[in-house]
């Protein structure tokens, strides 16, 4: 009659372990900088990454030097864009998190609207 009660806590411990514990999950970094059109970094930008597959996004804002991080997300293929101002920046498309590593990524917003663009001849 003990060797059931024993044999029942040990299994009642492991599964309350093992609940706890989280899964082995490969994690990696993605950080990079927001340029304006004349290469100046752009405080507040809004970067949005999302997996490439379209689902799951996330969102952050850019500190006062234009840099952003997307910490400990799990390793795959994303998409990233940048807003500010009304500007949108090109999606950079299938950037890859690495377990264990930073990826760094520069977006640049487009010029504004209202600036002229000169066109050599």
């Amino acid at each position: 009659m003990r060797k059931p009660t024993i044999l029942l806590g040990l299994l009642v411990a492991t599964l309350a372990l093992s609940a706890a514990s989280p899964p082995n999950v490969a994690i990696g970094t993605m950080a990079g900088t927001v340029l304006d059109a004349h290469g100046k970094p752009v405080a507040g930008a809004t970067v949005t990454m999302q997996t490439s597959d379209g689902t799951h996004p996330y969102a952050t804002h850019t500190d006062a030097q234009g840099h952003f991080e997307f910490a400990r997300y799990r390793t795959g293929q994303y998409d990233l864009r940048a807003y500010s101002k009304g500007m949108f920046s090109d999606w950079t498309k299938r950037i890859s998190i690495r377990s264990g590593k930073t990826t760094e990524v520069t977006l640049r917003l487009p010029p504004a609207a209202d600036e002229s663009v000169v066109v050599p001849k």
